[in-house]
């Protein structure tokens, strides 16, 4: 089944279970889906979806982070609800040992020889590890890896 019948059919069970906060996070998620559905006339994919999630928990983490520093324990723990609902349709991440091992499989690919090939190498990254780990830990990766190399 595609992430996006998945996410559909969540929010059916979420109704049918009366469990408003996941509800409310799932509509959350679909309404963002048809935005950029309508936005960009196109149908989105698994690795689209992804992205979105990914988009929608970065947020969550941000407006986290603003909450707990102002003592709105209330908030924040909204936030975190959302966000462990969201993480359900991520797939399974990579460890920091997999990602360095991918970034330098890339560098070498592209014959990236320092930090100025930075753009090059995420161009690249950033296809192939979509969905499949965080973009921050991938780019201090990269910028570790390039490192080296210079």
């Amino acid at each position: 089944m595609a992430l996006k019948e998945q996410i559909t059919e969540d929010m059916k069970s979420a109704m049918r279970a009366k469990e408003a906060d996941r509800l409310s996070t799932i509509r959350m998620l679909l309404a963002a889906m048809k935005q950029k559905e309508v936005d960009e006339r196109l149908e989105l994919d698994d690795a689209a979806v992804v992205g979105i999630v990914d988009k929608l928990i970065k947020q969550r983490k941000d407006s986290l982070a603003a909450y707990t520093q102002a003592g709105r324990s209330d908030l924040a723990d909204k936030e975190a609800a959302e966000i462990k609902v969201l993480e359900g349709y991520l797939p399974q991440r990579l460890s920091a040992d997999e990602i360095a091992a991918e970034v330098a499989r890339i560098v070498a690919e592209t014959g990236a020889t320092g930090p100025a090939d930075m753009g090059k190498v995420m161009g690249v990254v950033k296809t192939r590890l979509a969905g499949k780990a965080e973009m921050g830990q991938v780019s201090a990766a990269v910028k570790l890896a390039l490192s080296q190399k210079a």
